[in-house]
């Protein structure tokens, strides 16, 4: 049974509100879902921030991620993840099998096999998450866009040469460094 606070301070038995609680069961603010994908060659990064991670969430994500990159040149073929439940849900599969994507999962306990993506992590974090004092969430939740921006075209990466991740994605088919 879920408790929610009463309006006394006592706890009460009520409807769970599916967000997390702290340990005075009020919602916890700043917390976020932050859905990731990057583009194996290049790093190209695109992300989306939402309030839970569930498999709808996840694939709609998917989805959005696919046309983004499509738009911009790149076929997804192939899509590595966790082992997280969104991502072993039958809406995943389906999803990843009506685009045409072969789905394969991290080896459990082993966040090496995802090294790319770990690696993205920590850069999102120093670099936008926690890089700053934000007044809300609003105003961090804004600044991802930003940052992504500066990230993907001006940010130098050693992957690509000291050079942004963009700069994979124009060069002359065939031409990759």
């Amino acid at each position: 049974m879920a408790l929610r606070r009463a309006a006394t301070g006592r706890q009460e038995p009520g409807r769970y509100t599916h967000k997390p609680k702290n340990k005075h069961y009020d919602p916890l603010m700043g917390m976020a879902s932050v859905h990731t994908v990057i583009d194996d060659h290049s790093r190209v990064a695109y992300a989306e921030i939402h309030d839970d991670e569930t498999a709808r969430t996840a694939t709609a994500v998917l989805v959005r991620a696919v046309e983004w990159f499509n738009a911009r040149g790149v076929t997804v073929e192939r899509v590595l993840s966790d082992n997280g439940g969104a991502y072993r849900s039958h809406l995943w599969r389906d999803t990843c099998a009506e685009l045409g994507i072969r789905h394969k999962r991290t080896r459990p306990y082993r966040p090496q096999t995802n090294g790319k993506i770990e690696r993205f992590l920590r850069t999102l974090a120093d670099g936008w998450a926690y890089a700053r004092c934000y007044t809300s969430e609003a105003e961090r939740r804004g600044e991802l866009d930003d940052w992504l921006h500066y990230y993907n075209h001006h940010r130098p990466h050693t992957a690509c040469g000291n050079l942004p991740p963009f700069s994979r994605l124009i060069n002359v088919s065939g031409q990759y460094t």
